[in-house]
C-alpha cells in the first residue's frame, strides 16, 4: 500500500521543466571546472587565430570579396568540425563551439556575420559526413562554392585552407589537454 508521502505532485508546467533538462546537457552531465575552463579556452584560442587571420585577409573593393567570404566559411566550418573531431565528448564540443561563437560576435561582430552561412555549411557538410577523401573534397567544394568549379588552384587552395585550419584547432586542443 502507498502512503501520501510516497506520491509527488508534479509542478505547473512539468513538460517545461523537462524540455529544459533535455535542451542543455550540463544539466544532466557536468564537466570538471577545469575541463569546462579549457573548453572554453578552447573555443576562445581557435575564434583569436580565424580573427587573426581575417585581419590579414580583410575584405576590400580591389580584392575578390566573394573568395574572401568563402575562405571566411571554410574555416568557420574547419572549426566546427575539428571541435567535434578532438573534443572526444559532445559536452566539450557544444562549449568549445559555444565559446568560438560567443568571441567572434564579440571581437569582430562583421567576421561573424560572414562566416556563420549555413547554405555554404550544407555544402561541406556533405563533404564531410561522408569522409571520403576528405581534404580533396572539401578543396573541390571551395572551389565550386568560389564559382571557379574545377579550377586546381582553386582546389588547392581550399585543401590547404581546411589542412592548415584544423591543425590549428588540434593544436589548440593538444595545448590545452582537451
Amino acid at each position: 500500500m502507498f502512503l501520501d508521502e510516497d506520491i509527488k505532485i508534479a509542478g505547473d508546467k512539468p513538460s517545461v521543466d523537462v524540455k529544459k533538462n533535455l535542451n542543455n546537457p550540463t544539466a544532466q552531465q557536468k564537466l570538471p571546472n577545469d575541463m569546462q575552463k579549457r573548453a572554453e579556452q578552447w573555443g576562445r584560442a581557435v575564434a583569436l587565430e580565424f580573427i587573426g587571420d581575417a585581419a590579414e585577409n580583410p575584405l576590400s573593393d580591389e580584392m575578390g570579396n566573394d573568395i574572401l567570404i568563402q575562405r571566411r566559411l571554410l574555416i568557420s566550418f574547419t572549426a566546427t568540425v575539428g571541435f567535434e573531431e578532438f573534443a572526444g565528448d559532445d559536452i566539450i564540443c557544444g562549449i568549445a563551439q559555444k565559446s568560438f561563437l560567443d568571441t567572434l560576435k564579440q571581437q569582430d561582430a562583421d567576421l561573424y556575420k560572414t562566416s556563420t552561412d549555413t547554405g555554404a555549411f550544407s555544402f561541406y557538410y556533405l563533404v564531410f559526413r561522408r569522409g571520403f577523401d576528405l581534404e580533396r573534397r572539401m578543396g573541390q567544394t571551395f572551389a565550386m562554392l568560389c564559382s571557379h568549379d574545377g579550377d586546381p588552384i582553386y582546389q588547392e587552395l581550399g585543401e590547404a585552407l581546411y589542412c592548415w585550419f584544423l591543425s590549428v584547432v588540434k593544436k589548440s586542443a593538444q595545448k590545452l589537454e582537451i
